[in-house]
């Protein structure tokens, strides 16, 4: 597979010079109108001098970007176990190394994406819809399919790629508005400098209209082709070709316009949220999902590289083409396993939308209380109240506060004890003394007391 990955670099960095090509070239044709040919250079300079700044910008903190408009918010562990487990799985079948961090978008339409320019800083997000809608085998299949971009640094070139073309869109558009409001060198049109003068005017409205459609063509012929492959190691990973197969049908049944979805983003998730269920063409960021699972289905019942390459010649035509010989020959068929057993349908999707419920109440940090009588309570934040009553049988529950160093004075004689923060929800830990010792959400403070034995408690940051 590292040898897929590697033609797969290779070709990346051909089109990526391909589309510096069509950038510089846009440069320095602009150069050439503005202050006659001898500035063709510097223009050229310019133009790769902007796409770098855009990218540095991109590279710095890209993700963040990302997460943040996306409203993905991280989760721990104990408020997503499956989700948890299911990412955990499949970082140590792709062999990734570090566990991509885990986020969570409040939306009902089913999708995910992954992002991060390197595996040190990479994360998986998914809708609650998502989590909502789909089993474990269909999970693992989406999260496989991601963590497949992120060890074949998919997120990385989308992103050079992307700044690439809004640098391409950029320069092209800061042309035509000068163009618009009466810009322009102005020099002697007269003679032989005239005429070539009008022809260079010509050629630069010429490629300033062509440069950005030919960049995006190459940006997604390039982005499809990719999405083919993290199918392959998707099914690869997970042994469960099927899996993934539903996971998409769900998803495309449920796609729709996506509302508040950022435009930069769509291309990154697993079924493009802004391209309608019948758009595909030159300008579609991913294949047709029916060629896609169709393709998993023709595994026929096995897992491996040679598999999905025989079923994808099989639906895409003999003369198609996805995994290089090498990874090919590495290994044969591969048995697909069986499904994972699940609960009876409907409590299944009833188990999900309770699981997914809990998830976003913690997300905006509810507290969750559970009274012997088996019910559970959920107490939103900012509660001032010391106790809530359980609705079924009636019983006081205190909630827990907890108590700054500056609000209780220091023990006589005290060992000072330290805990490191998992998360930014409630946590509980015990003291040394055997009390439990509790914290909110909003604790912002660096140390606790103990209210039994009044032991200072340093409190670490995640």
């Amino acid at each position: 597979m590292w040898e897929a990955i590697r033609a797969n670099q290779r070709r990346s960095r051909l089109l990526i010079g391909l589309m510096g090509s069509i950038l510089a070239a846009l440069g320095a044709l602009m150069g050439a109108f503005y202050a006659g040919p001898e500035a063709a250079a510097a223009g050229a300079l310019a133009a790769l001098v902007v796409w770098l700044v855009m990218l540095l910008a991109a590279l710095g903190g890209g993700e963040r970007l990302l997460l943040a408009g996306s409203r993905a918010r991280k989760v721990e562990k104990q408020q997503a176990p499956r989700l948890w487990n299911v990412v955990e799985e499949m970082t140590i079948a792709s062999g990734l190394g570090k566990m991509p961090a885990v986020y969570v978008i409040d939306d009902d339409m089913p999708n995910a994406f992954a992002a991060g320019r390197s595996h040190d800083t990479a994360c998986v997000a998914v809708t609650s819809g998502l989590l909502r809608r789909l089993n474990r085998d269909e999970l693992q299949g989406v999260i496989a399919h991601e963590i497949a971009h992120i060890k074949n640094l998919d997120v990385r070139f989308l992103t050079i790629a992307a700044v690439m073309v809004g640098s391409v869109a950029i320069i092209s558009d800061v042309f035509f508005r000068s163009l618009w409001f009466g810009g322009g060198r102005k020099r002697d049109v007269r003679g032989g400098g005239g005429q070539a003068q009008a022809i260079i005017a010509i050629v630069t409205v010429v490629v300033a209209i062509l440069a950005p459609i030919c960049t995006q063509l190459l940006y997604y012929a390039v982005s499809r082709r990719r999405e083919y492959l993290a199918d392959a190691s998707g099914a690869r990973f997970t042994r469960y070709p099927e899996g993934l197969a539903s996971a998409l049908e769900k998803i495309t049944t449920d796609l729709r316009p996506g509302k508040g979805v950022m435009r930069v983003l769509a291309p990154m998730y697993i079924v493009n949220p802004l391209q309608l269920r019948g758009a595909v063409g030159l300008f579609s960021t991913h294949p047709p999902t029916h060629k896609r699972v169709e393709i998993l289905r023709a595994m026929g019942g096995m897992a491996g590289w040679v598999d999905y390459e025989r079923a994808f010649k099989q639906v895409m035509g003999q003369d198609a083409k996805c995994l290089d010989s090498q990874t090919l020959g590495a290994e044969g068929s591969v048995a697909a396993r069986a499904a994972q057993p699940e609960p009876e349908p409907r409590q299944a999707a009833v188990e999900r939308a309770k699981e997914v419920h809990e998830l976003l109440d913690r997300m905006v940090n509810f507290l969750f209380l559970t009274c012997v009588c088996g019910v559970q309570i959920r107490v939103p934040p900012g509660v001032t109240r010391d106790a809530v009553r359980c609705p079924r049988c009636g019983r006081e529950h205190a909630l827990p506060r907890e108590e700054t160093e500056r609000q209780q004075p220091a023990p006589a004689d005290e060992t000072p004890q330290s805990y490191r923060r998992q998360g930014e929800g409630w946590e509980t830990f015990p003291c040394r003394c055997g009390q439990n010792v509790e914290l909110s959400p909003g604790f912002r403070g660096d140390a606790v007391r103990c209210k039994a034995c009044r032991r200072r408690i340093e409190i670490r940051s995640a």
